[in-house]
């Protein structure tokens, strides 16, 4: 009787933990490991992703040499940044995806968006990014490729990872208690 109640108050514990992570959306490091430079296909990138509200993309470079400003569609494919446009510059820019749509984002630095450093992403309803993983588009990856290990979410799978091994064992200990 006293094992059920244990056990019951580990997974109870569990859930508490785990759930509010579990609501939290994905962040995107835009270029996976290489980041924001010159050189990269992120229109190839971007296919391999699903984007919901709630999630953020991180735009990781060595400052000055670039920067990202969001803009629309004509601008984005006209490489033109309008002069509203607000431009980062950290090295380290965070964008929440708060709304479902279609956003665009270009390196305003020279010809760097004419030389393909340009990001389109649609952003789909937080409620629908389950039935769009259900059934991905033909040729695509059934399973989306895992966060890189030294990314923030690559950090918190691996944590959590063994946070579920040793709460097996606390179970398993209890049980042959």
């Amino acid at each position: 009787m006293a094992s059920n109640q244990m056990i019951f108050a580990i997974a109870a514990a569990l859930a508490v933990a785990f759930l509010p992570a579990l609501a939290v959306g994905t962040e995107h490091w835009v270029g996976d490991d290489k980041g924001w430079t010159l050189g990269f296909d992120y229109a190839a990138w971007a296919e391999t992703k699903q984007f919901k509200v709630g999630d953020t993309i991180v735009f990781k470079y060595k400052e000055p040499s670039h920067t990202v400003a969001e803009v629309g569609g004509a601008d984005f494919t006209a490489c033109n940044k309008p002069a509203e446009a607000t431009v980062m510059g950290t090295g380290d820019d965070r964008v929440t995806l708060d709304t479902a749509g279609r956003r665009w984002f270009v390196c305003s630095v020279g010809l760097h968006c004419q030389n393909g450093m340009k990001l389109k992403i649609n952003v789909l309803p937080a409620d629908e990014g389950a039935a769009e993983a259900a059934s991905p588009a033909p040729g695509s990856p059934s399973v989306p490729p895992p966060p890189p290990a030294s990314s923030p979410a690559g950090k918190v799978q691996a944590g959590l990872a063994q946070a579920v091994v040793t709460v097996a064992s606390v179970i398993a200990a209890v049980l042959v208690f």
